[in-house]
């Protein structure tokens, strides 16, 4: 069997290296020659852990060979970004000029699957491109959506492990790419239709979103009647049907705080609560950086001086160097903004440089600021000892006081 990977991103990357582990004779293509040159010298462009040791493996083996086009395989999936365009409205043209690259090299009893995060019906959209260009493959080719479920710094482990959803445009369509899919997935294999497969990945990362949204909507409110809220949701938690999320700074990465929109923008009307907790995440983030930039003024009136503040973690979740979409990065720049002659320190321990912030070592960080924030829960910042000598505001619950 051959397959040939179009995208080689978080995902698409780490997805080529391991079918080509399990035998499969992997061709990865990207449009960016960097990407080929450093994956065929067994190299990965971002980090993960566990995936430049296969990587190299597989490269080295002939298993794995990256281009910059597309080549004749048995299997085509494609894995490439769905950015927004306007407001919040899914742009598929990535996934449409993937699917058009692979058209010329498509021939009856090939394997086609998609997965990209997409709106709803767009697998049968790419299935009407492909028979528009080519009619002779209607109903003579197969082609299905399986969406990824994985965990940025736990990815390798959980594209073999993880359950997966196959989603055919027909009944043939799901049993092929389930085929595919058993070659290197332990996991269990679920097959249903194209559209209930698109909407289960959305609903999944809009679920979590919600969920989310209430935690962060009860730390304001804390907030304002003097509520511990760690406390609160410890104790609301002991109810045993009651499971309410942890609070932080917002919402970040590539999936939750991004596929609720393509739910948004299909269905505006009947989607009020995804919608909502949207709102809510990303307005907690502005919330933040709010409380730091008063806590900065009342440190002033109180003391006579600017004070020096310490902001903790920049990445979008703890203890990864991921920075998409992070709402600490947000918060960061809008407080600096807000206050451009006040003396910040940045931290973030999964980095060693940023092209923007200059960063600062964690614990130097604690120990010479004023107020120190926290905007992610890394593992090393809950190494520290709380100080009462400092201003901390803790959004994440290092300290969880």
């Amino acid at each position: 069997m051959k397959a040939c990977f179009i995208g080689l991103g978080y995902i698409g990357l780490p997805t080529a290296v391991i079918a080509a582990d399990n035998g499969i004779e992997v061709i990865g293509v990207d449009i960016n020659p960097e990407v080929v040159k450093s994956v065929n010298s067994g190299k990965v462009h971002f980090s993960e852990p566990g995936l430049d040791k296969i990587c190299k493996k597989v490269t080295s083996n002939g298993n794995l060979k990256a281009y910059t086009e597309p080549q004749a395989s048995d299997v085509y999936v494609i894995v490439v970004p769905t950015p927004f365009k306007g407001n919040h409205e899914p742009d598929v043209s990535y996934v449409e000029s993937a699917v058009t690259t692979v058209l010329p090299y498509l021939k009856e009893g090939d394997l086609c699957i998609i997965e990209s995060t997409c709106p709803v019906g767009t697998t049968e959209k790419m299935a009407e491109l492909i028979y528009s260009e080519k009619p002779a493959l209607k109903d003579k080719i197969y082609l299905s959506y399986c969406p990824e479920r994985v965990l940025p710094g736990n990815t390798v482990y959980e594209l073999i492990h993880n359950d997966r959803v196959i989603g055919g445009i027909d009944e043939g369509s799901s049993e092929k790419a389930a085929g595919f899919y058993s070659h290197f997935v332990k996991g269990s294999l679920y097959k249903t239709n194209a559209r209930t497969a698109e909407m289960c990945k959305l609903t999944e990362n809009a679920s979590r979103d919600v969920q989310i949204a209430f935690a962060n909507e009860l730390s304001i409110i804390c907030e304002k009647a003097h509520i511990n809220v760690w406390e609160l949701i410890e104790l609301a938690n002991k109810h045993p049907r009651v499971n309410i999320l942890q609070p932080g700074s917002g919402v970040g990465g590539h999936c939750i705080a991004v596929d609720p929109y393509f739910i948004t923008s299909e269905f505006p009307i009947e989607s009020q609560l995804i919608g909502k907790a949207r709102e809510i995440n990303n307005y907690k983030a502005f919330w933040c950086s709010e409380k730091i930039l008063s806590t900065m003024k009342d440190f002033n009136l109180r003391e006579g001086r600017e004070p020096v503040v310490a902001l903790m973690g920049l990445s979008f979740k703890p203890n990864i160097e991921d920075l998409r979409e992070s709402p600490a990065k947000y918060i960061v720049s809008k407080v600096m903004q807000g206050h451009n002659n006040a003396d910040f320190l940045i931290v973030e321990p999964n980095i060693e440089t940023h092209k923007v912030f200059k960063l600062t070592d964690y614990a130097e960080a604690y120990d010479t600021a004023d107020i120190v924030a926290f905007l992610v829960a890394h593992k090393e910042f809950k190494k520290l000892i709380f100080r009462d000598d400092k201003v901390i505001l803790d959004f994440c619950g290092v300290f969880k006081k």
